[in-house]
């Protein structure tokens, strides 16, 4: 099968007319987009199906597709992190701490490849709560058949309500195969594969959101070009991770490269497309000043909340304009950290949860008065017993009311910048829409 959704040829009318039923649009709200015989419809209005909504019409929302969020802030996928366990504990600290669960939270990514083939792993980290809405999954893709298959097997088979797609990932087993950040700079194949998705998802309410970084290195920048052609292609939402991919996560996000995107997106008659801005928020005051500085419509949280599950809670409450809840006290961390060993466990088993939980640990005692031997404890659990025994001391001990310490600095792994690697030729014609050989890896996540 032959996927070039590129060329602008005449409207077909049983496409419009398809197109037009699948999301009724008011006039000024919508923009339409025609590529091949398909016109995508780009809405932005209020729908019925919406996320959780604030008690006062002050508040601060995004719309992404037919959602509408209370407060515009999403969580990143992270591989290995945002799995279903770590994203309730984050929505049950948002409502417990303002009362609303207003964000959204995407599932870790998955790849297409993968999920078409019903890889076992895969499918697992395909769980969501029986309360999460909406269900947000984050696919890696480089090739629009598996594309257009994985997005049509989650429409068919009622998976997720929202498909974000990852062309942000710097790590080299991605970009040494054309993958992840790599892949933008092929501009024809990037909208090829977007235009996929969006094809999919016809006749639904499954809105296609794309993430991207700023290009691969500061010679080859490729984010302007990403933004335009994804809302060309369908797309109802770009997020820009404000570095390069030779930066990888060191340094420090350049959030003027966000103004520029918006900007761009606006002069380029897409407005009405969400830009979210990503990097370097550890703290709500981060993410206001990111929405002030770059005129961006909302944010993506990654690293900033590691160990900190409540970080959602007080950047809705800095959004809506809301008293910003104070971090939790040793005593309340040892308790979540307990809660998220629970639903760890729950998802995975008792032995496999508890491991997985370890990772966990550094972050969430970061700036408390933790000491050597309990911080070794908890890196060494096991089981939900010797969790109990190493937290219950820690829930009323002296050190319980403690808060935290310059603890909204720079989180998880941050390495330095690094030449990207490449397939042999990929720099030679940015309009090639040759599918890279051997890029669809099986596994998912890394």
């Amino acid at each position: 099968m032959r996927w070039n959704y590129w060329n602008t040829r005449g409207i077909n009318e049983r496409s419009q007319t398809h197109a037009q039923s699948k999301r009724p649009t008011k006039t000024d709200s919508k923009t339409a987009v025609q590529r091949d015989t398909i016109l995508y419809v780009l809405d932005t209005s209020t729908s019925p199906l919406s996320a959780a909504k604030p008690a006062d019409a002050t508040s601060a929302h995004m719309h992404i597709g037919p959602f509408e969020l209370a407060s515009p802030v999403v969580l990143a996928p992270m591989a290995g992190v945002t799995n279903v366990a770590f994203r309730t504990l984050c929505r049950e600290q948002e409502l417990q701490r303002t009362g609303t669960v207003s964000g959204l939270y995407v599932c870790e990514m998955v790849t297409a490849r993968a999920l078409v083939e019903r890889n076992e792993k895969t499918m697992h980290m395909t769980t969501f709560a029986p309360d999460e809405n909406p269900r947000s999954l984050q696919l890696y893709t480089t090739d629009p058949k598996w594309t257009y298959e994985a997005a049509k097997m989650i429409v068919d088979e009622n998976l997720a309500d929202h498909i974000d797609m990852n062309f942000g990932c710097p790590v080299p087993k991605v970009t040494r195969k054309g993958g992840g950040s790599a892949l933008p700079y092929k501009r024809r194949l990037f909208g090829n594969i977007v235009a996929a998705a969006v094809k999919a998802t016809e006749g639904t309410d499954i809105p296609v959101t794309v993430k991207f970084r700023v290009g691969i290195d500061d010679e080859h920048h490729t984010h302007l070009d990403a933004g335009r052609i994804a809302a060309e292609m369908g797309a109802q939402a770009v997020a820009l991770h404000a570095r390069t991919a030779a930066q990888r996560y060191s340094g420090h996000a350049d959030w003027s490269q966000i103004a520029r995107l918006k900007e761009h997106m606006v002069d380029s008659g897409f407005s009405n497309i969400p830009v979210l801005g990503n990097g370097d928020i550890f703290a709500s005051t981060d993410a206001r000043k990111m929405l002030d500085e770059t005129g961006c419509d909302g944010v993506m949280i990654g690293r900033g909340c590691l160990g900190r599950p409540w970080l959602f809670a007080q950047l809705s409450a800095e959004l809506r304009g809301k008293e910003v809840p104070p971090a939790p006290t040793f005593g309340e961390v040892a308790g979540i950290i307990r809660r998220h060993a629970e639903l760890l466990v729950e998802h995975e088993g008792e032995r496999k949860g508890c491991r997985d939980l370890r990772k966990h640990i550094a972050w969430y005692l970061r700036g408390y008065p933790a000491g050597s031997e309990v911080r070794k404890s908890l890196a060494r659990v096991d089981s939900l017993a010797t969790l109990d025994e190493i937290l219950t001391p820690l829930y009323d001990g002296p050190s319980a009311h403690a808060r935290p310490e310059d603890a909204d600095g720079a989180r998880g792994r941050q390495g330095s910048p690094a030449k990207v690697v490449l397939p042999e030729g990929w720099l030679d014609d940015p309009e090639d829409d040759t599918v890279p050989e051997g890029a669809e890896i099986m596994h998912s996540g890394g």
